[in-house]
């Protein structure tokens, strides 16, 4: 049986990794009214393990809206495509700003089947998205 809990040190390094940020929705834990969490990838119901490669830093809306999904329809083929994985793949490969800043666009299937079934773009994100640049906090740079 896998192991359920996921010690203080994994949580931190986790934390550390993405830089305190959704690894899906780029908001900063530090301007979140709510709490963040170590997401499974793959979830355990799927047979995901507790290791570092299965988990990812997730704001609430993103942990809540990704559930046990791990695939999502593709708006434009409408097919059926996996999600953005944190760990296989890099943000900037299947995702991009808007012009304002506030909208996160799929470049890919993946990332048009993440934007959707992870609902990136919920009016609260946009609204902090949008607060964050008038402080220069936004957009998080990337690697």
């Amino acid at each position: 049986m896998a192991k359920t809990h996921i010690s203080a040190s994994s949580k931190q390094l986790i934390i550390k990794r993405s830089k305190g940020y959704c690894e899906y929705c780029k908001c900063p834990s530090d301007f979140s009214t709510e709490l963040f969490s170590i997401e499974h990838i793959i979830p355990r119901s799927k047979s995901g393990s507790n290791e570092l490669d299965n988990l990812a830093y997730a704001c609430i809306g993103c942990n809540i809206y990704k559930s046990d999904k791990t695939e999502f329809i593709d708006v434009v083929s409408q097919a059926i495509s996996i999600l953005y994985n944190p760990r296989k793949m890099n943000w900037t490969d299947h995702f991009i700003w808007d012009e304002s800043l506030t909208i996160i666009i799929g470049k890919t299937a993946i990332g048009r089947a993440t934007t959707e079934g992870l609902k990136l773009n919920r009016t609260p994100v946009k609204n902090l998205r949008r607060a964050l640049i008038s402080i220069g906090e936004h957009p998080p740079s990337e690697e």
